[in-house]
């Protein structure tokens, strides 16, 4: 997805992941992909580098899909698909 779509997708879940480091945010995004259903986008909130790494790896091992992620003021939203 372009930068533009993935600011104007519908998500269903923001999980606010900046106050933690490696492997902080893979560890939210695991507890949180249980709440949403399937086909719903979920956006990680992170400071940390090793989440833009880290999440596409997971939602590749997992099924999930990786969105993308989009760059912020000091932070950045990573997206992904729940399959």
């Amino acid at each position: 997805m372009t930068t533009e779509e993935l600011k104007n997708a519908t998500v269903a879940k923001s999980v606010d992941a900046r106050g933690t480091a490696c492997p902080g945010p893979l560890l939210e995004a695991k507890k949180a992909i249980g709440t949403i259903k399937t086909g719903d986008i979920m956006e990680i909130l992170s400071a940390d580098e090793g989440t833009k790494s880290d999440i596409p790896k997971w939602c590749s091992k997992q099924g999930h899909e990786y969105l993308g992620a989009v760059e912020e003021d000091g932070f950045f939203k990573v997206y992904m698909k729940k399959k």
